[in-house]
């Protein structure tokens, strides 16, 4: 009998290696031209719970939902959230900073000093700067201060942020786009005295996601179904995403809607190039190759 896995989602460990978690502590690590398969066993996705604990009633959740907790589960997490603003006296220092996604695509955020460029790269962030450290309640002032004066969001959505990702321009002019912002806001006057200023510094992780020479996308999967499954090469991995080579050209899969479900392996040894998942068509499909495998 196949085994079956339920995902708990993709983590960026430490040197920036991503690997796909699964309940009871293994993992599978990412590595870019990896072939990966997988097919849907369960008959529902189920609640993931919050905090560490696990859905009392295992309530099934929406396929499409990239949170996959039910509404109460959903409300305990947010009561413990800081990117909720829910959490007024954390002790931790925290970090302020500019995330760069693609051209025009700048975000200002705040993350614990203690988890370093975890945050940027579960975001996607192709190129980030710091601006500043200090406590919470400074840095959440901050970060509202620098949103209304520089023009810039809080939060991009991940489908405009996986449209540029294959045609993206040169180091310099990334670094560039971010020095100038954070020139300009650290020339800003109304930072909170407690919060240490930091000189610009640009940390890129077009490498480490693996975007050189990635070919446009040509589908995103929406959600996972029953039955379903996919299977490809992976061309790249940013944030929560995974750039594959499929049989029907290079799709899109976020793996936040992986949890939630059992998955196994796919069946017989045919080839792994297979998607019967529902997808949304970006453009007109290429001719995206495709290896064998199974992770």
């Amino acid at each position: 009998m196949a085994r079956v896995w339920r995902c708990t989602g993709l983590r960026w460990g430490e040197g920036g290696a991503p690997s796909l978690e699964w309940a009871g502590g293994r993992g599978s690590p990412l590595p870019r031209g990896k072939s990966v398969a997988f097919r849907v066993v369960s008959d529902a996705r189920t609640c993931v719970g919050a905090r560490g604990n696990p859905c009392p009633v295992l309530a099934e959740v929406p396929g499409r939902s990239t949170g996959a907790r039910c509404e109460e589960c959903a409300r305990l997490d947010r009561a413990h959230s800081v990117a909720a603003d829910t959490i007024a006296d954390d002790p931790r220092p925290y970090h302020v900073y500019l995330a760069w996604f693609g051209p025009g695509m700048v975000k200002v955020g705040i993350t614990a000093v203690e988890r370093g460029p975890a945050r940027l790269l579960e975001q996607g962030a192709v190129c980030f700067g710091w601006l500043g450290r200090g406590p919470l309640m400074a840095a959440r002032r901050s970060e509202e201060m620098l949103r209304a004066a520089l023009g810039v969001p809080d939060r991009i959505p991940y489908a405009e942020k996986r449209v540029g990702r294959a045609d993206l321009p040169a180091v310099e002019e990334r670094v560039e786009e971010l020095a100038e912002l954070h020139g300009r806001a650290q020339a800003l006057a109304g930072w909170p005295e407690s919060l240490e200023r930091v000189p610009f510094q640009a940390v890129d992780h077009f490498g480490t996601f693996g975007l050189d020479g990635l070919p446009a996308a040509d589908a995103v999967v929406t959600e996972l179904v029953t039955g379903g499954s996919v299977g490809g090469e992976i061309l790249a991995v940013a944030g929560p995403d995974l750039h594959l080579a499929t049989g029907r050209g290079v799709v899109v899969l976020d793996t936040r809607l992986m949890t939630g479900w059992e998955l196994t392996g796919p069946v017989g040894e045919g080839p792994r190039g297979v998607l019967t998942l529902p997808v949304r068509e970006l453009r007109s499909r290429g001719d995206g190759s495709v290896q064998d495998g199974l992770f």
